[in-house]
């Protein structure tokens, strides 16, 4: 600790910096230190228990600068006050004011990992003004037990009013050439395998990990997405990321792996302008968190607790469920989205559907969807998803349209009227499904229209998509006025009590505290993928490192047969997992919407195995994080709301390893009876990816539960009370 002080002593002279600002944690394991260097440009430091998470990093944004063209009146007047400001907002800094506080709340999510969240941080906001533009910006930092959170804000003022960004400026610059867990970064798609090196092996690995897809855009050969998950070589585990992406451009991170250096790097517009900003404004929340246990990081709920309160009033209708579809047999080809196969286009409003030949193969039929219904209703699950219902599929993808889908004419084979009362007959509710191809001003056309037609036919939860690449042209998936699209879909679906499952979307930055109707997203590489060739066998070891930091996941996990050519003579594609590890992923995946993905007769072949998927919770009062080591393992126990019974979920990466558990989780002074779905001892997710086996046990709070898993698998466990194991 010494060492270190003395270090950065010395660093802050070098940087001709005099005199620093410290904030620390609550609990004093975070130390956060701010200054301005010589030249007025503001950088911070972070420590974790001594050790030194973030070396001396700048701070501020470069605008962009346009030379007014100045016309007599009025229209100068106001010309001058929109024109971008030549000086950016990244030096030439004084400090005028600093203020810090402190704050220490619980709140109850509407759903989630835990029934009650406690909010506890050290804040300190750090007024700048610019000596000659005189343009002021607020840094304000707010650090908790598990990391920094920090963003920058602009007050209403008469020298900063509209102004545009042209890159953000801030950096995290690392210790040392630390091991990353990483995804090419991209403006279009998080849907890649996760690739684990040294930060100076980044540059030589991006073309290996940039992977086909439908839509995507590559920026830099050292470039790459949040959230990215760290680790150095003492043994830190780090994490850096974004909060409340609201307004603004997602965040990328492009390194200068001469130095470990990593910037922010905002994803643009069709333009090349990273963001068009009206004061008073504010950025997104940048976050770091450290520990030296793993288990902290996927515990941690501060990207949770930097978004805004529940803004929506009475959230009855937002349920947790588990549900069926008709999508994983077009996913693997078994059957198809489109209705026919004579149309070479579509034109909606003029293609006769009624004059076309069906292709036999399509999956959305009124008899299908009525099997999924009456597998849902016999096993508890509360929803079905129907994709293909609607027309358009014929020639929705590749072909820039604007005027692709309606979202609410059904195709000739698809009577809604008679499923939707025949879904209710049966206490199950329809999922719908809004494709929009990205084609973003069509949607939006007809969203309100589309809304309607749900609420008439009893959906109150649809499943939105944004495959392919941005109509408006030469937009992306993730800039700012897409950003605000995704936002306005979320909240137009409040206004009609209706809650959104949006796939293709940015990923998200725990919104969903403040718009609970977001149940679930997409936005990285979920189960389909298995189906079109694989991915990586310890890639659900990685995703509650990263991606589930900021939101649950719709992973569609629960596939049962892993030979593809099975479902689908013509897909040879092999899900790398094995039968145990798929059920462990509803307690290691957390979602409040889970599917239960592969087809009926497959889970019917399995029965005593499916039981677990039947048993499983959705919604949790608690939740423990036991073993934690990311891309090797994660081991789960969450307590369930209402019922009290506790699940445990293990997925493993690619060795096989036996773990050894304390059931200490448990209520004390009860006895629970445990049934241990696990991997059997060949089990292999290669070559015998279904062999498990099932075994009970009688336990209690002091109980240790050894359990082998296998290569690309896991085991999951559920605990009822009871000190009794029925045959």
């Amino acid at each position: 600790m010494k060492k270190f002080l003395l270090l950065t002593f010395l660093s802050w002279i070098l940087l001709g910096i005099a005199t620093a600002q410290e904030l620390k944690s609550p609990g004093g394991k975070f130390t956060m230190n701010f200054a301005l260097q010589s030249d007025g440009s503001p950088i911070y430091t972070l420590t974790y228990k001594g050790k030194v998470v973030i070396k001396p990093s700048k701070l501020g944004l470069e605008l962009k600068y346009e030379e007014p063209k100045m016309k007599e009146g009025a229209e100068a007047d106001m010309k001058q006050k929109i024109a971008n400001p030549k000086a950016s907002l990244f030096d030439n800094f004084s400090v005028v004011d600093t203020k810090t506080s402190s704050f220490d709340e619980s709140w109850s999510p509407v759903w989630g990992e835990l029934k009650t969240i406690r909010n506890h941080y050290n804040e300190m906001a750090v007024t700048l003004q610019q000596k000659d533009t005189e343009r002021r910006m607020i840094i304000r930092f707010r650090l908790f037990d598990d990391g920094l959170g920090f963003r920058y804000e602009f007050p209403s003022q008469k020298n900063l009013i509209y102004f545009v960004i042209k890159e953000e400026r801030t950096q995290f610059a690392m210790t040392g050439d630390h091991t990353a867990i990483w995804l090419p970064g991209d403006y279009d798609t998080q849907e890649y395998d996760y690739t684990t090196s040294k930060l100076s092996e980044i540059r030589g690995l991006m073309d290996k990990a940039i992977t086909p897809n439908a839509s995507q855009t590559p920026f830099s050969p050292t470039g790459v997405q949040t959230s990215l998950m760290l680790k150095s070589t003492d043994g830190l585990y780090i994490n850096i990321h974004e909060a409340a992406l609201i307004n603004y451009g997602c965040m990328h991170l492009n390194l200068d792996d001469q130095n470990m250096v990593f910037q922010a790097w905002l994803t643009p517009d069709a333009n090349g302008d990273k963001g068009y900003m009206q004061a008073p404004c504010t950025s997104p929340w940048r976050t770091v968190m450290a520990s030296d246990d793993a288990r902290d990081i996927v515990a941690s709920k501060m990207i949770y607790n930097l978004n805004e309160p529940n803004k929506i009033k009475e959230t009855s209708w937002i349920k947790p469920v588990k549900y069926v579809g008709v999508w994983w047999e077009m996913i693997t080809g078994k059957s198809t989205w489109s209705y026919t196969d004579e149309y070479p286009s579509v034109q909606l409003g003029v293609t006769d559907y009624s004059k076309a030949k069906p292709n036999g193969k399509h999956g959305a039929t009124t008899a299908n969807v009525k099997k999924y219904i009456d597998f849902a209703a016999q096993n508890g699950f509360g929803g079905v998803l129907v994709e293909g219902w609607n027309v358009g599929w014929e020639d929705w993808f590749g072909n820039s349209k604007d005027y692709v889908f309606d979202f609410v004419t059904p195709y000739p084979d698809f009577n809604i009227q008679e499923l939707s009362d025949y879904a209710k007959s049966k206490g199950v509710k329809l999922i719908m499904h809004h494709e929009s191809s990205s084609s973003v001003r069509n949607y939006e056309r007809h969203i309100d229209t589309a809304y309607k037609f749900m609420k008439k036919y009893g959906y109150d939860a649809v499943k939105s998509g944004y495959v392919g690449n941005i109509v408006p042209r030469g937009e992306y998936h993730y800039s700012q006025w897409i950003n605000n699209h995704y936002l306005y879909a979320i909240q137009k679906a409040a206004e009609y009590q209706i809650m959104v499952n949006a796939h293709e979307a940015v990923r998200p930055t725990g919104i969903a505290r403040t718009y609970p109707n977001l149940i679930g997203n997409e936005s990285a590489r979920g189960t389909e993928y298995q189906a079109f060739g694989g991915t990586k066998a310890n890639h659900v070891t990685i995703l509650p490192f990263t991606r589930l930091l900021g939101g649950p996941m719709d992973y569609t996990p629960g596939i049962f047969e892993m030979d593809l050519s099975k479902v689908n003579p013509s897909n040879h594609s092999h899900v790398n997992s094995t039968l145990a590890n798929q059920l462990a992923l509803y307690v290691t995946m957390y979602s409040p919407l889970q599917m239960a993905a592969d087809l009926p007769e497959n889970y019917n072949r399995f029965p005593d195995a499916f039981q677990f998927i039947k048993d499983v919770a959705v919604d949790w009062q608690d939740s423990k994080y036991l073993e934690a080591e990311p891309g090797e393992y994660i081991t789960v126990a969450r307590k369930a709301k209402d019922t009290g019974k506790w699940f445990l979920g293990s997925v493993n990466g690619y060795n096989a390893r036996t773990a050894t558990i304390t059931l200490d989780f448990l209520d004390a002074g009860k006895k629970y009876v445990a049934t241990i779905y696990a991997d059997a001892k060949d089990a292999d997710y290669k070559t015998k990816p279904q062999a498990y086996s099932i075994r009970k046990l009688v336990v209690n709070n002091k109980s240790k539960l050894s359990q082998f898993a296998a290569p690309g698998g896991g085991f999951a466990v559920s605990f009822e009370e009871g000190d009794k194991i029925k045959k």
